[in-house]
């Protein structure tokens, strides 16, 4: 009887430890994150880190806090367990463990679905920051009618359709800021379920632009979600007003 409860004594301290550790790596992966966000100052960049990492990073932590429960989850009733039959200490293993595995698909999915919608309106939130030139004078975001005035000094014409761009101006100095979005990284509202799970499938160009003609791209968007499917037609602007 002593060595049975010498045993779960040192169980449950382990259990405890092992608690601990994960949600002090939980906090410490979420805090580290928000630090490096906070250290970029330039939004382009911020975007760019966020849209690569942020979900990563908070998929790490909600694991970390899963593993947390599971531990903690091996210490319920170990009084109780240790004075009927050990029958149930494999038991509460066995429960513990069914219990991580649904948990691990339900936040899957909860991260993937609802927490990429959060994402996205912070993206788009980043994208539309206002920018200062070096002269220090606030910058005019151009609209796509005007974004088409303008050179796209760098551009090659067979990237045109696979990106977006947003153009900053300093009316002042004249001084111009291109930025370069990959449109097929980012998720769209589904029409159809309305999460944000909606990405580009496939591209069709079904008219290349010339010199003095526009072009036509078809874009095929497919929903991880619900599987919905649909296509979108996009103009592509004469190769003149797209390269330098």
């Amino acid at each position: 009887m002593e060595t049975t409860s010498t045993f779960f004594t040192m169980w449950d301290r382990y259990m405890y430890a092992g608690a601990s550790t994960c949600v002090a790596l939980g906090i410490i992966v979420l805090v580290y994150h928000e630090f490096k966000v906070y250290q970029i100052k330039d939004y382009k960049e911020k975007y760019d880190y966020v849209n690569l990492n942020e979900i990563r990073y908070f998929w790490y932590a909600v694991m970390a806090f899963t593993l947390a429960g599971t531990f903690f989850a091996n210490t319920i009733a170990s009084r109780a367990i240790e004075a009927n039959s050990m029958r149930w200490f494999y038991v509460r293993i066995f429960i513990s463990l069914g219990l991580t595995v649904i948990a691990y698909f339900v936040f899957f999915s909860l991260v993937k679905v609802y927490y990429a919608g959060y994402i996205e309106r912070k993206l788009i939130q980043l994208r539309d920051m206002p920018r200062t030139s070096p002269a220090g004078n606030m910058m005019r975001k151009l609209t796509d009618s005007e974004v088409q005035e303008h050179h796209l000094e760098g551009t090659k014409k067979d990237e045109v359709h696979l990106v977006d761009y947003d153009v900053w101006i300093d009316d002042k100095t004249g001084f111009k800021k291109i930025e370069k979005y990959n449109a097929y990284q980012h998720a769209e509202e589904c029409s159809e379920c309305g999460y944000y799970t909606m990405k580009i499938d496939s591209e069709e160009l079904e008219e290349a632009p010339t010199p003095s003609r526009t072009g036509l791209l078809l874009k095929h968007y497919k929903c991880s979600y619900c599987g919905h499917r649909e296509q979108h037609e996009v103009v592509i602007a004469r190769l003149s007003e797209n390269v330098a």
